[in-house]
This record gives structure tokens, sequence and C-alpha cells, in this order.
């Protein structure tokens, strides 16, 4: 009965979740869509209004996920288990933040965006990937959305704290913007390092944004899902070495020394 009621909740927020997304920019919130409001701040870490678009494959994903999760036969599934009740946190903390940054209450959105960040870091753990096999239905519902929702959260909490440090008016302690972008991006990288085992479209979707444009956006997508299929002949032969998935990298991490080169 317990499972039952977290397969239910799960689903209810994640359907909750899409519809205030959806409303946020198409009636739009206050009269404002979520990426008119970021493209106020005069910052160099905050992505292009446009660059929101990955919340069409995050929601795709979260949509597939839910559907998966619920399903007589996933309810005893103890990854799910462990994972699901955070998941409907993480869903509530997203809609909350979305009114919070539609009506301009800028602070508090922060620690909407910590909650939810948190939500997704426990989540990515709990559902162990690099650590355990699964199986192809649950990789692709279950890992690759978790991944992908964890990587741009990243992201968007490291612009969320610049927005707000820029709507204080913050000074920056004297240091110029530049060398303040600087340490944000080396914060990223940082944190980017951290699930290194497995395939992650979460870690390379991450490098997208460093761009200001956001330009490399739906390359780096494209780069990434031409090449499943290789990916999962690899994968599952070893999946518990990662050096059974570099061939995939190549193109990627070519295109990132490039970038590192400024080429």
């Amino acid at each position: 009965m317990k499972d039952r009621i977290r397969q239910i909740v799960v689903v209810l927020t994640i359907l909750v979740t899409l519809i205030v997304n959806g409303l946020a920019n198409s009636l739009p919130l206050n009269g404002l869509t979520t990426g008119d409001i970021s493209d106020r701040f005069e910052v160099y870490f905050v992505p292009a209004g446009y660059v929101f678009s990955i919340w069409g494959l995050i929601y795709i994903g979260l949509i597939a996920f839910a559907i998966f999760q619920a399903l007589p036969s996933q309810r005893d599934n103890p990854r799910l288990r462990a994972t699901g009740w955070w998941i409907a946190l993480g869903g509530v903390a997203n809609s909350v933040w979305i009114f919070l940054w539609h009506y301009e209450r800028f602070p508090l959105t922060l620690l909407a965006m910590l909650v939810l960040l948190a939500t997704l870091i426990i989540t990515y753990l709990r559902l162990g990937i690099g650590r355990t096999k699964v199986s192809t239905a649950e990789a692709w519902a279950v890992r690759v959305p978790f991944s992908i929702y964890l990587g741009w959260i990243t992201v968007a909490t490291a612009a969320n704290v610049t927005s707000l440090l820029d709507y204080l008016n913050w000074g920056g302690f004297g240091i110029a913007p530049e060398i303040w972008m600087g340490i944000v991006l080396l914060a990223v990288l940082v944190i980017a390092t951290f699930p290194v085992q497995s395939y992650q479209p979460g870690l390379l979707l991450r490098r997208a944004v460093f761009d200001r444009t956001g330009g490399e956006l739906f390359r780096v997508v494209q780069s990434v899902f031409i090449r499943v299929p290789e990916f999962w002949r690899f994968y599952y032969a070893n999946p518990y070495r990662s050096e059974t998935t570099r061939p995939i990298y190549h193109p990627l991490l070519a295109r990132v020394r490039r970038w590192r080169a400024g080429g």
C-alpha cells in the first residue's frame, strides 16, 4: 500500500511540475517568461533565454520516468523506493521556484533551488548510477533523465547565485566580474567531476552553458544521442569500468579541448 501511495504521489508531483512550468511560459506568469527574467541580469554566468529550451528534454524524461515507476512491476524496485519521496520533494521545490522567480522573490528562489539540487544529488546517489547494472528500460527511463536533470540544475544553481548577487547589487569585494566568472566556472567544473564512472549526459550538458550564448547546447545533445547505441554496446559489456565508454567521448573531448584552448 505504501509503495502504491509513493507511485501516485510521484506521478502527481511530476504532473504538477509540468503544468506549472508550462503555464509559466504560456500564460506567462506575472506577464514574463522564465527567460525574459533571466535576460535582465547583467552578469556573465546567465544562460541565454533560449537555452532554457533544455527543459523540453527534461520534461520528456520526467514523463518517461513517471510512467515507468508507476508500473506494477516497478512497485518493489528498491532503487525507486529509495528515491521516490526525494523526487516528489524535488518536484515541489521546482514548482515553488517557478512562482518565486516569476513574482521576483529572488532571495527565496535560491533556497528553493538548493532544495531541488539536494534532492537530485540524493536521487542520483541512491539510483546507484555507475555502481550497479540495470535493465535497458530502467536506464533510459530513470538514469538518463535524472543525469540530464542534475546536470542542468547544477548549472542553474550557479546562475541563480550570480543573478541573486546582481539583484542585491553585490560589489564583488572589488574583484573584477571576469575573475568572478572564472571562479564560478571552476566551482561548476569541480561539481561536474563528481559523477565520473557512468554515462553522463548531465555532465556533458554542463559544458554547453559555459558559452555565454549557449550556442553549443543542441550540438552537444546531438553528439551524445547519436552515439547512444554504441554506448549501450560498450556499457553492458562491462558496466563497472569507465574505460569501456571512452571511445564514445572522443569527439566531445576534442570539442572541449578546443574550447579550453580558445578555439
